[in-house]
């Protein structure tokens, strides 16, 4: 019996913020496939699902592109050629159509479609995010995935400190604050899941997303203008992912996602990192499920041998 190959489109975080009118079923992340003909389906990945897998070809293969048509509306088109992905996880075709890319220079005067300039003008959030080692971002997120943004990035702790108008002055606040204060747009995400291998204390990383947060509300109050008023909200980190950014005993996962197959129990996931089981061991591995976007895989009941390990001694 042949089984189904599917093109992985990455991990998912698309429910409701946490709160007591969310249901706890519509939290949970889900890593999105693509069979080959065409139609996504959704893994749920919750505390304790058993993920298996085989790497069924070689190298990254192109995910299409998005044409946006509005705040909530927007096509996902998929690749015609289902071609190999030549940037990240596009072939050059669907890279030039993708609208998403030309939100990165709409604050520098870029010129962008009709639908894409609506969904700019909605409002967006300014937020201070901090992760498991200490490294902190400054990132915006729309009005319609204020909370989702943050989950899927994996912070451990963050905090809203402006509410702008809409995408361009957001924008334009979110490099000020990287030139004045000098906190990053990005962290990497290969550096993330290090940082899950011996996560800071949850205190210590508070008080410092505090600290960068307090000062850069601080030089958005000093900037004056308009389109924008500072907060003091802090997000809310999913329940799936505390166990994951808690100080405790792992391993880095040994093997390369890129090849072979691989299997094993998820007890917590942070943004689209797993803390996960192997079968027959009592150790906990840090997987970047990240790495797979872009590749094609076969589900079954695959395992990953367990490697020798030391243990840390205390």
């Amino acid at each position: 019996m042949t089984e189904t190959r599917y093109l992985v489109h990455g991990v998912f975080w698309d429910g409701p913020a946490p709160g007591p009118a969310a249901a706890s079923g519509g939290r949970s992340p889900a890593m999105r496939l693509q069979d080959p003909g065409g139609a996504l389906t959704a893994l749920t990945l919750d505390a304790g699902t058993r993920l298996g897998f085989r790497l069924a070809a070689a190298g990254r293969h192109c995910l299409g592109h998005h044409l946006v048509h509005g705040p909530a509306d927007r096509d996902h088109v998929l690749c015609p050629d289902r071609a190999t992905a030549a940037k990240g996880s596009q072939c050059e075709r669907c890279f030039v159509l993708d609208d998403s890319r030309l939100i990165h220079d709409f604050h520098r005067g870029g010129r962008v479609p009709p639908g894409l300039r609506a969904y700019l003008m909605q409002p967006h959030w300014l937020y201070v995010a901090t992760f498991a080692n200490g490294a902190s971002k400054v990132g915006t997120a729309s009005h319609l995935r204020k909370w989702n943004r943050l989950a899927e990035q994996g912070a451990v702790v963050a905090r809203y400190v402006a509410r702008a108008g809409d995408g361009r002055v957001v924008r334009l606040l979110e490099d000020m604050i990287t030139r004045e204060a000098g906190l990053p747009q990005q962290v990497r995400a290969a550096a993330k899941a290090a940082a899950l291998l011996a996560p800071a204390a949850a205190v210590d990383l508070d008080a410092l997303n505090g600290r960068l947060a307090g000062e850069a509300r601080t030089l958005l109050a000093g900037a004056g203008g308009e389109g924008f008023v500072v907060v003091d909200e802090r997000w809310a980190r999913p329940e799936l992912s505390a166990r994951a950014c808690s100080p405790a005993a792992r391993h880095a996962y040994p093997y390369d996602l890129a090849a072979g197959a691989h299997g094993f129990r998820i007890d917590a996931l942070s943004g689209s990192i797993a803390l996960a089981s192997l079968d027959g061991s009592g150790l906990e591995f840090v997987v970047n499920l990240g790495q797979l976007k872009a590749r094609v895989v076969e589900l079954g009941d695959h395992g990953s041998d367990v490697p020798a390990v030391q243990e840390a001694l205390f």
